[in-house]
């Protein structure tokens, strides 16, 4: 089962190498033209495999993904009074 999964954004020199990064865990996307890789792995894998990841030569910045320690639930989420009237028009 998976568990809590972290994304690792990883920038290179050169796109040569990118493929040899799955063995870190799995590849989501790689830019062509900014040159970087978005790489997911465990959570509690994430910080010895950043460390890991930067020691190499190809790569240039090794920067971890945020978005699971931001809040997700929003507050004065109320659609404007114009939008609402919308909505239940029902065209």
């Amino acid at each position: 089962m998976l568990g809590q999964r972290q994304g690792i954004i990883v920038w290179l020199y050169t796109l040569k190498q990118a493929k040899m990064l799955r063995r870190f865990g799995n590849v989501h996307y790689v830019s062509k033209r900014l040159k970087y890789v978005v790489l997911y792995c465990d959570m509690d894998e994430t910080e010895g495999l950043i460390a890991k990841i930067s020691s190499y030569s190809f790569v240039k910045k090794v920067e971890p993904s945020y978005k699971p320690y931001l809040r997700m639930e929003f507050e004065n989420s109320k659609p404007d009074k114009a939008k609402e009237y919308d909505y239940k028009m029902g065209i």
